[in-house]
């Protein structure tokens, strides 16, 4: 059966997108935050992921005022880079599984957790800069990844509550699979940032290292955080971190801590990373 093995979570910066595809990896402002994925890397290629089940938000490319799911399933054979206003990235195509896919879909719905299935999209920066600080610039990426888009654009977003147990439902209909793969749960966005208004370029290190704490010694008092709190504490954008509650949600209680990684700043964001084994797995 299908196993998960483990949990990464971090930031998803378009600037750090922008500086890999410039070559700007080596300058001064940019090598720390690059060589803060070092570890990662390596992990990772020893790893050796069949599938990464990737939970990011959308950007307002595949989505937008018309429509606006929860939570979206991807099921199509691949998903292409989506021009952000600059022309798309120059990333590899990310290949899907459909049928892995829709087995998920089929578990989490039956489990009374309301799913939009999508079938064709393209694919913003929430998903192809943590897939370029994982992999690096590889002719081609080397598993397949299958993307679930959750709202933390247009209010009302989900709770941490119900994300947390979004990825406990998750975890469930990923195990019942019936193939032999290597499944890692990657949750991105945050940490602590707000791109406009008067707290513009608000970040709070003290709240991100506490979530960063808590995220292994105590998720389920973690989310319970509302909503409000996010934003007061983090920022307006400081409330993508409820989707790492959900890469949470999806490994056992008892995950332990392989690494983390945290700077500030990058483009007034707070860039936060954490890799979580799982214990029933073999990552």
């Amino acid at each position: 059966m299908a196993r998960i093995t483990a949990g990464v979570a971090m930031s998803h910066v378009p600037a750090i997108g922008a500086a890999a595809d410039a070559g700007k990896m080596s300058e001064p402002y940019w090598k720390p935050i690059f060589d803060g994925f070092d570890f990662s890397k390596k992990w990772i290629a020893s790893e050796k992921p069949d599938v990464v089940f990737l939970i990011f938000n959308d950007h307002a490319t595949a989505f937008g005022a018309d429509l606006i799911p929860t939570f979206a399933i991807a099921c199509g054979e691949s998903f292409a880079s989506a021009d952000e206003g600059w022309g798309p990235r120059p990333v590899p195509l990310v290949h899907g599984y459909p049928e892995f896919a829709g087995h998920i879909a089929q578990e989490v719905i039956q489990d009374d957790f309301d799913l939009t299935i999508v079938n064709k999209m393209d694919v913003d920066h929430g998903l192809t800069v943590p897939l370029t600080l994982m992999f690096g610039h590889p002719a081609a990426w080397p598993c397949r990844i299958i993307p679930f888009a959750v709202n933390v654009v247009q209010y009302p977003p989900p709770s941490g509550s119900r994300c947390y147990a979004l990825g406990k439902a998750i975890r469930r209909a990923i195990q019942s699979f019936d193939a032999n793969l290597n499944v890692q749960i990657w949750g991105t966005g945050g940490m602590s940032h707000q791109l406009q208004g008067p707290r513009a370029g608000l970040i709070n290190k003290d709240f991100d290292c506490a979530f960063l704490n808590k995220l292994t010694s105590d998720p389920d008092g973690l989310s319970k955080i509302p909503n409000v709190d996010y934003i007061r504490e983090a920022g307006t954008e400081g409330n993508e971190l409820v989707m790492w509650l959900i890469m949470r949600g999806a490994l056992n209680e008892h995950a332990c801590e392989l690494y983390r990684f945290y700077h500030v700043p990058a483009s007034n964001t707070a860039v936060g990373h954490i890799i979580l084994r799982d214990q029933n797995g073999q990552g």
